[in-house]
């Protein structure tokens, strides 16, 4: 499957500057044409159709929300409002609550500004291309005019069910068993929708933590805070003696963690130190960990020193999910600490994986540090080259010959990827070896090629 050409939906639901790109006229229209789409197989006359919406903390999320609840309930769904929640509970929920179908307003780690639609189906899982070309052909087409337009008691009824988020808790505690007393815990909430969740989650727990970006006021979400601006919560646990620092993103479907000692640890360690405690416990399917191209060649070394095997996907959380299902495999996920413990979720959940990570610390009694010290990563320089026409570009026999001779060089001891933008006429050339300096002098040779022959 390739990335979503699609004019509205890209690779994580429908994307936008919010009140330019992302207009609460196409949030409505979204309402309309997905409701109508995702509640079609109700075909019970005595059970209307229920959409669960959820929305992180971003000013504008309030208004794409009220707006797209609007064409929901115009076309004769209901509607239970969860408000402020994180992206993985919505996933979650869509089958706890039996709904039709989940939505969530969120940007995820991008700036307040931005904003977004993610839609989840029946199952909990993130929509196909096929749906999302169904809505999209809607949207612009005569058949939005034909969409149900009932009065009276044909009107779909909003109800607010603040209840979800204790349900949502509840289910995270019985993926580990026992509490995690014993550790001090710095926590970093991005100001986003975990701001809530993290001291109820933590402190049923019985853990000892301290909080920062759990106070959001609109604007501040993922502002130097979260799982893309940790250093603040470095300082943090370097000052204060803590046993780790989690920072999520803005939705909380993100975990990028920090060892006792300050350092980071990314997604691709994260899924090693979890990886390699589940194939020691006899319960990571095939031996395998899902990832896409863009993780690290030392976290794929260190899997294949443990007897690990890997599987590679295009970037996307979404496809990382897609390949685990068909293989059966039930871990995966993203450098970007999106990580996917399919025993449990069928999308990424920072809050899962918090819990998962300090269980393996937990029942090793090893620190977060001794936990990642098996992955080396390798330094990684990625430049993006402007091109007239990049699939031809990506056919070019000097380019072809300049990445084969790269490759030779690097004699197993790095690693090229040369690839094409989904959305833009751009070139991708990413490269890792084992120190800055080969590292960039790899990537500037190729890309002197790809400037030379565009």
């Amino acid at each position: 499957m390739t990335e979503s050409q699609l004019k509205y939906f890209g690779t994580d639901g429908v994307r936008g500057i919010a009140n330019e790109g992302l207009k609460p006229e196409l949030a409505l229209k979204l309402g309309r044409a997905g409701g109508a789409i995702l509640t079609r197989h109700n075909d019970n006359p005595d059970r209307r159709p229920v959409v669960i919406v959820g929305q992180d903390t971003r000013i504008s999320s309030e208004m794409l929300q009220e707006a797209l609840i609007a064409g929901l309930l115009s076309v004769g769904v209901d509607v239970l409002n969860l408000g402020v929640i994180t992206t993985p509970a919505v996933a979650y929920l869509v089958e706890a609550l039996e709904a039709d179908a989940g939505i969530q307003i969120t940007a995820s780690h991008n700036p307040a500004g931005d904003n977004g639609i993610k839609f989840f189906g029946q199952d909990g899982f993130k929509l196909s291309d096929e749906l999302e070309s169904e809505i999209e052909a809607l949207l612009d087409g005569d058949g939005y005019e034909d969409l149900p337009r009932p009065s009276a008691k044909g009107l779909g009824v909003v109800s607010h069910y603040q209840e979800g988020a204790q349900k949502y808790l509840a289910f995270l505690q019985k993926t580990i068993p026992g509490d995690l007393s014993g550790f001090k815990l710095a926590l970093d909430g991005a100001n986003g929708a975990t701001f809530d969740l993290l001291p109820r989650l933590f402190a049923d727990l019985g853990a000892d933590f301290k909080t920062m970006g759990t106070e959001p006021d609109g604007l501040n979400i993922n502002d130097q805070v979260g799982s893309t601006h940790p250093e603040a919560l470095i300082d943090m646990v370097k000052e204060g003696e803590f046993s780790a620092g989690l920072a999520f993103d803005g939705d909380g479907d993100r975990l990028i963690a920090v060892d006792e000692n300050g350092e980071i640890v990314d997604g691709d360690k994260i899924m090693y130190i979890t990886a390699r405690f589940m194939n020691n416990q006899g319960r990571l399917k095939h031996q395998t960990v899902v990832s896409t191209v863009m993780s690290n060649i030392g976290f794929y070394k260190a899997l294949e020193a443990q007897g690990i095997k890997s599987v590679q996907t295009q970037v996307g959380d979404r496809y990382v999910m897609e390949k685990m299902v068909e293989d059966d495999d039930n871990l995966g996920g993203e450098q970007s600490g999106h990580i996917i413990f399919r025993d449990w979720a069928k999308t990424g959940d920072g809050l899962l994986t918090a819990l998962q990570l300090l269980f393996v610390m937990k029942e090793t009694g090893q620190s977060l540090s001794e936990l990642a010290a098996d992955v080396t990563l390798y330094p990684q320089k990625l430049v993006n080259v402007k091109v007239p026409d990049k699939q031809a570009m990506m056919q070019n026999p000097a380019l072809l010959a300049k990445i084969d001779q790269v490759e030779k060089q690097m004699a197993g001891d790095g690693r090229v990827l040369v690839r094409p933008s989904g959305t833009e006429s751009i070139v991708r050339v990413m490269a890792e070896a084992k120190t800055e300096e080969l590292v960039s002098a790899y990537v500037d040779s190729i890309v002197q090629v790809v400037e030379a022959e565009k």
